[in-house]
C-alpha cells in the first residue's frame, strides 16, 4: 500500500505535534505543579530495627513557598493532608525558602512556619534545612554561619531543628534514635566558612557519635548524595532535593542535581542500607513538574510491613 504524502499532510502533521507540545507544556506548567499524591513506602530495614516495631513516617520536602506555585493557602492543604495520614512522627527534609525567580511574592517564613506549626503527629514535628534555606539567607550567607531565618521560624513554631543532632524517640515502649544532618551545600562557594574545607554545614561522623551502637536509628538528610557514606548501621536514611529531576520522561529524569546523575534521583534505593528520595512538593530553578507530581511520602518501617 502506497501512502501519498503532501503538502496538506506534512502541515497537519506539524500542527498535531505542535498542539501536542503546547498541551503538554501547559500541563507541566499549570496542571501537574498543583497536584498533589500521597507516595507509600512499607519496609523492613536492612539496619538494625526491633522485630514486630512499627513504626510510620510522614515526610514533607521541597516546599519552597512563594506565589502563585506555592502560597498558604496550598501550604494549609498539604498540612491537612499529612494530619489525616497516621504518622507517628512527620518529619521536614528542607527547602521551605522559594528557589524560583519566576514569581508573583516570596511568601515570608513568618507566614509558612506558623502553618507547618499545625501539624500534629504524636512524637512531634522534626526538621532539617535545605540549600536554599541557605542560599536565599544572605545574612547567613555573610557571616559564614547559622542561625538562619528558615530554622529560626520553625523553632519559633514548635518545631525541632536537627543540625548534626540526634535524639532518642519512644513509641510503645520502643526506643528509636532520629538524626538530621547540616546541609552539605549550605554556603555558596564565594561565601565558604572562613578555614573550612567545603561548602557545607555537615558533620556525618559527629552526628552518628551521638546514636549508640546497636541502636534503630532514621537520619535525615537534605541532599541524598551523602549517603554512600552512610553507614550500614542506619537503618533509613530520607532526603529530598532532587524533585525527582522535576521532569521525568519514562521513568528517567534528564538532569538531576546529583553528583551520582539518577542513582539518587527519586523513590527507594538499596545499596548497603535503604535511602528513600521524596520527590518534594515544590519546584526550584523553573516552574515546571512532569512526570513527577508533587508528593507527601508516607513510609512504614517494620517487620510486619514489608
Amino acid at each position: 500500500m502506497s501512502v501519498r504524502i503532501t503538502r496538506r499532510t506534512v502541515l497537519t502533521g506539524i500542527g498535531g505535534v505542535a498542539l501536542a507540545g503546547l498541551g503538554t507544556g501547559a500541563y507541566a506548567v499549570g496542571i501537574e505543579p498543583m497536584r498533589l499524591v500521597v507516595t507509600r513506602y512499607r519496609l523492613r530495614p536492612l539496619g538494625p530495627w526491633p522485630a514486630g516495631f512499627r513504626l510510620r513516617i510522614v515526610a514533607l520536602a521541597d516546599l519552597h513557598a512563594c506565589e502563585p506555585w506555592m502560597p498558604v493557602s496550598r501550604i494549609e492543604g498539604i498540612v491537612a493532608t499529612a494530619n489525616t495520614l497516621g504518622g507517628d512522627v512527620t518529619v521536614l527534609l528542607g527547602d521551605y525558602v522559594s528557589g524560583l525567580n519566576a514569581v508573583t511574592r516570596y511568601v515570608d517564613a513568618a507566614e509558612w512556619a506558623p502553618v507547618l506549626g499545625r501539624l500534629r503527629p504524636p512524637l512531634g514535628i522534626y526538621a532539617i534545612l535545605g540549600n536554599h534555606d541557605w542560599w536565599e539567607d544572605r545574612s547567613a550567607q555573610r557571616r559564614g554561619a547559622g542561625p538562619t531565618i528558615a530554622g529560626a521560624a520553625l523553632a519559633r513554631n514548635g518545631i525541632r531543628v536537627l543540625e548534626n543532632a540526634a535524639l532518642p524517640l519512644t513509641l510503645r515502649e520502643q526506643t528509636f534514635w532520629l538524626a538530621g544532618l547540616g546541609d552539605q551545600l549550605a554556603f555558596q562557594p564565594s561565601r565558604k566558612r572562613r578555614g573550612a574545607t567545603g561548602i557545607g554545614q555537615d558533620d556525618l561522623p559527629a552526628t552518628l557519635a551521638q546514636i549508640p551502637d546497636g541502636a534503630p536509628a532514621i537520619l535525615l538528610a537534605h541532599e541524598p548524595d551523602i549517603f554512600p557514606k552512610v553507614p550500614p548501621r542506619i537503618a533509613l536514611t530520607l532526603s529530598g532535593h532532587t524533585h525527582g529531576g522535576q521532569v521525568r520522561l519514562f521513568g528517567r529524569a534528564p538532569v538531576v542535581p546529583s553528583r551520582y546523575g539518577a542513582r539518587y534521583a527519586y523513590g527507594h534505593v538499596r545499596e548497603q542500607a535503604d535511602l528513600i528520595v521524596s520527590g518534594g512538593l515544590g519546584m526550584s530553578i523553573a516552574p515546571v513538574r512532569l512526570g513527577v507530581p508533587p508528593e507527601i511520602v508516607v513510609v512504614d518501617l517494620g517487620d510486619d510491613t514489608a
